[in-house]
């Protein structure tokens, strides 16, 4: 493993761009997991009710009333949205390669690039952001910012907000389950119920944000289509590997002048067409990261 890292610092310092492509495992390496304590710190009251044992189920339990759901993703939406990531995973990959031309294809809806100090404008969240919400029909190819919302909403539910929005409550005090039916999202335009900004099916808004974005990355993939690019895949699994593992695979097989390196947690498999163009990493991505910056 050392020599591989050495040999991806060297890569990258050589290269004339790179391109990192994220899925949710770099999340995971950053400390965002679903279970386990940070899921009963925050969701143990819904979790000991209903009996799903992770942020992901709870996400699709059907509770009897939209007031106990929005309570329930809400504190989804702003702990992992709003929330600091508990680890530096982000800000060492920023430091890696801030100095480089870069581009990030992201199917993550955290916002822990922009978080880290990532030019927004060289980011591509392709499956949506947390952070907005957007008519459930939808009416409208708009979305709108939900920061404000969503804190009205974990504010009711007894929650207090700290330095770094992180949640706590007061001490003897329990939080309530659902929030006041004034506080349901509505959208402005039609009066239908808002959702998240995620895509799950055909109604997922692309809206003018989503559009420029991939704009600019189509064309900085025509820009750097001869250069010398280090296509840095990390995290990525294959609920959806033609955003990105797909992607970059055939993005290295068309140029020779590219590598392809993929951080991951579980050894994967690569084209014997790009092998020799090839390094995988696998492990955590978070120290591998931190180890490519020493």
């Amino acid at each position: 493993m050392e020599q591989k890292i050495m040999k991806v610092k060297r890569l990258i310092a050589d290269a004339d761009a790179v391109m990192i492509g994220a899925g949710a495992g770099l999340s995971t390496a950053a400390g965002f997991v679903y279970s386990g304590e940070r899921f009963d710190r925050y969701f143990g009251d819904f979790g000991r009710k209903y009996g799903f044992q992770d942020m992901y189920s709870g996400g699709f339990y059907p509770y009897a009333t939209k007031e106990e759901f929005w309570a329930y993703f809400s504190r989804n939406i702003w702990i992992n949205r709003y929330m600091d990531a508990p680890s530096q995973t982000y800000d060492d990959l920023f430091q890696l390669i801030r100095d480089k031309d870069y581009f990030v294809l992201t199917t993550n809806v955290d916002h822990c690039f922009q978080k880290a100090g990532f030019d927004k404008k060289r980011l591509f969240y392709t499956q949506g952001d947390y952070g907005l919400f957007q008519c459930s029909k939808p009416c409208c190819r708009k979305t709108w910012d939900n920061e404000e919302m969503v804190r009205q909403m974990i504010l009711s539910q007894g929650f207090v907000i700290g330095e770094h929005n992180v949640l706590t409550l007061p001490e003897g005090r329990k939080a309530a389950m659902r929030i006041p039916t004034e506080l349901l999202p509505k959208c402005p335009n039609c009066g239908r119920p808002l959702t998240t900004n995620l895509c799950a099916d055909d109604r997922f808004v692309e809206d003018e944000g989503w559009q420029e974005a991939a704009v600019e990355y189509e064309a900085w993939l025509t820009a750097h289509q001869h250069q010398k690019v280090v296509y840095l895949e990390i995290g990525v699994g294959f609920n959806t590997p033609g955003i990105i593992k797909y992607n970059f695979w055939q993005q290295v097989y068309r140029n020779e002048e590219t590598t392809y390196v993929c951080l991951n947690m579980e050894s994967n498999p690569v084209p014997d067409e790009i092998s020799d163009r090839s390094i995988m990493i696998s492990g955590d991505s978070s120290r591998v990261i931190h180890e490519l910056i020493a």
